[in-house]
């Protein structure tokens, strides 16, 4: 067990596309110094059945990996990066992912990327780079835009 080695504040959980959902519930039943997801999913349920609607996948899968569950739990930071053409999973999925809890979620956008290319991007490795030689900071949220509804649909709105 790799927390006999060394203590969980040097421990950074990683998990890429469908090893997102894996690592989600690892750092959610520990305590890591982050979780760096990378093209995650928000339920494998939901993805595979973007591909194969006519197949009941809810009951074929055993083990339908739901990281969208596994972040609520979640306590230390939380970094997603993902591309903006990625055709397998959505970037719109990472968007609602770092929604679940925004003062310790951060999103990085690789603009143009894709699922399996994001290595080629020199800004996906500065990422990576300014991810994991970072420090925790508070972030004051105070102003931002980050409870507006922007869906254009408001309640009760007198024009």
């Amino acid at each position: 067990m790799i927390k006999e080695k060394a203590t969980e504040e040097r421990i950074i959980v990683y998990g890429r596309s469908l090893g997102s959902g894996f690592a989600a519930e690892l750092a959610s039943m520990n305590n890591p110094k982050m979780l760096i997801l990378d093209a995650p999913y928000y339920s494998l349920t939901k993805v595979t059945g973007r591909y194969m609607p006519f197949m009941p996948l809810s009951i074929i899968m055993k083990y339908p990996l739901p990281t969208y569950k596994w972040l609520k739990y979640v306590k230390c930071p939380i970094h997603i990066i993902h591309g903006t053409n990625d055709k397998l999973i959505p970037f719109k999925t990472s968007v609602k992912l770092s929604q679940i809890q925004p003062k310790i979620t951060r999103l990085y956008t690789v603009i143009g990327g894709g699922h399996k290319n994001l290595n080629n991007f020199e800004s996906y490795h500065k990422m990576l780079g300014e991810i994991i030689n970072s420090e925790p900071k508070e972030v004051n949220l105070e102003g931002s835009s980050i409870n507006v509804n922007h869906s254009g649909k408001t309640k009760n709105a007198k024009v």
